[in-house]
């Protein structure tokens, strides 16, 4: 092999290595009984049309939980950055914010999409993101960027019932558990990590988490 040859397979080694990662956290994750459902509700409503009947969001659902990692390495996140992230939309529909929750990495977006034959107003005055989307109809979509990691708390200016919530997490290393609790989180470099747990129901909590090979980690709140 000449030097030249031998040096670029070296630099694709290097760079296969450092975007090679060690460790997989994994679990399920239990949530109590469902809360009431009055918890969240809009303080700000404003007065329009409403549907002849719709359904109330249900609460505590265990996929309402994010769980990210608080500190990665910088290498770790731009390698999870440039994997395939679709953006998250948060749909009014049935005149109720479908998903109750979602989770996003810092700087990015969520589309808010209106599927309702009514008019809706979405907005937040949430410190970590303020915004006012204005009155929209059906089939019209706005989008929205999150600069700053953070819960955001969303409601409908028009609507006292409908609440939502944007997750923006510090990096890429987050997810959210299926209906049936089960998770698990982007690889990573071996090494010590803080895990935060998240639900808009049963507040917080942390874990330190030693990521030294494949882990199974059961949670509960």
């Amino acid at each position: 092999m000449k030097p030249s040859c031998w040096w670029l397979a070296t630099a694709v080694c290097a760079l296969v290595a450092a975007e090679s990662h060690g460790a997989v956290l994994s679990g399920t994750l239990t949530v109590p009984p469902a809360p009431p459902a009055e918890q969240h509700r809009n303080a700000y409503p404003g007065q329009a049309g409403s549907l002849a009947s719709h359904r109330m969001a249900p609460r505590g659902a265990v996929n309402d939980a994010v769980l990210w990692f608080e500190r990665i390495p910088a290498a770790a996140d731009s390698a999870l950055a440039r994997l395939s992230w679709p953006r998250p939309k948060l749909a009014q529909l049935d005149q109720q914010f479908l998903p109750r929750v979602v989770s996003v990495p810092v700087g990015g977006k969520v589309d808010f999409l209106n599927m309702d034959p009514i008019y809706h107003n979405v907005f937040s005055i949430s410190a970590t993101r303020r915004f006012d989307l204005g009155k929209f109809p059906k089939g019209e979509s706005h989008s929205v960027r999150f600069p700053k990691p953070g819960v955001v708390n969303v409601y409908c200016d028009i609507h006292s019932d409908m609440a939502a919530f944007v997750l923006v997490a510090p990096n890429h290393a987050f997810t959210q558990p299926a209906a049936d609790g089960r998770y698990t989180l982007p690889d990573l470099p071996t090494g010590k990590y803080l895990l935060r747990v998240w639900h808009p129901d049963f507040g917080s909590f942390e874990r330190e988490v030693d990521l030294s090979a494949d882990r199974t980690l059961e949670l509960s709140y």
